[in-house]
């Protein structure tokens, strides 16, 4: 994990203009890093932006902590998906993966962005508040937090877990369509339990007309339609058909 070298810092302040989640304080004429409030997105080391290289690097020790960085940093690897930026590509080559099939819809929960970072006792609270409701949650091979689900049928996380802050994480996975009101009833209520904020990627298919059914459920709920989206035509290499 990054620190500051306290003998080298001058209390420029410079640092603290780089990191997204005001873990960097200054007390005493100096500033240090917060390990509690810090993300391990590693912004402030690698992008050199201490003018007297006060920043130095720690070792990240155990799973908890390796798994922090590796989420919050977009350009580390994660291991087992093989993505970079959070672990996941989410459902964008659908087309090609076939994870939302005909009658179901994805939902792709995208939490602490921007710049309030997320703890994972929230995280939490979402993904099961989410998995009541009929919410399948994505299987460890599609998405890095199912790696803390002893179940991911509950969306329940091990309790080690529960204090680390990352910079953001994304929740994801499918039910079926006559589900997907639940899902967004769920996610209403739990926003007012949690301490941060969070965006929801709606993913569905449309029917041959052009029609999309998820939608009317936004408006039956009182949440308001997109007003962008991502539209994939199948203009690549269309596998998944069903």
């Amino acid at each position: 994990m990054p620190a500051i070298n306290q003998e080298i810092c001058t209390g420029c302040r410079t640092c603290q203009t780089y990191c997204t989640v005001d873990a960097i304080l200054f007390e005493n004429k100096k500033c240090h890093i917060d390990a509690d409030l810090c993300t391990e997105c590693y912004v402030c080391l690698r992008m050199k932006v201490c003018p007297e290289n006060a920043i130095f690097a720690q070792d990240l020790v155990g799973f908890y902590k390796q798994f922090q960085h590796v989420i919050s940093d977009p350009v580390e690897n994660h291991g087992v998906t093989g993505v970079t930026g959070r672990g996941t590509e989410e459902v964008k080559t659908n087309d090609v993966s076939g994870r939302v099939k005909k009658g179901y819809v994805g939902f792709s929960i995208d939490m602490g962005r921007p710049g309030m970072g997320v703890y994972l006792r929230d995280a939490e609270k979402v993904a099961m508040a989410m998995a009541s409701a009929g919410f399948m949650l994505a299987p460890q091979e599609e998405s890095p937090l199912a790696a803390l689900m002893p179940d991911n049928r509950t969306g329940k996380l091990v309790d080690e877990c529960h204090d680390y802050r990352l910079l953001s994480v994304i929740i994801e996975g499918r039910c079926e369509l006559k589900k997907a009101k639940d899902v967004l009833r769920a996610l209403q209520k739990v926003e007012k339990e949690i301490d941060t904020v969070f965006s929801v990627g709606l993913i569905s298919r449309v029917d041959e007309n052009g029609a999309c059914e998820a939608l009317e459920y936004l408006d039956e709920l009182g949440i308001p339609r997109p007003h962008r989206g991502k539209v994939n035509p199948g203009l690549g290499r269309p596998l998944s058909t069903d």
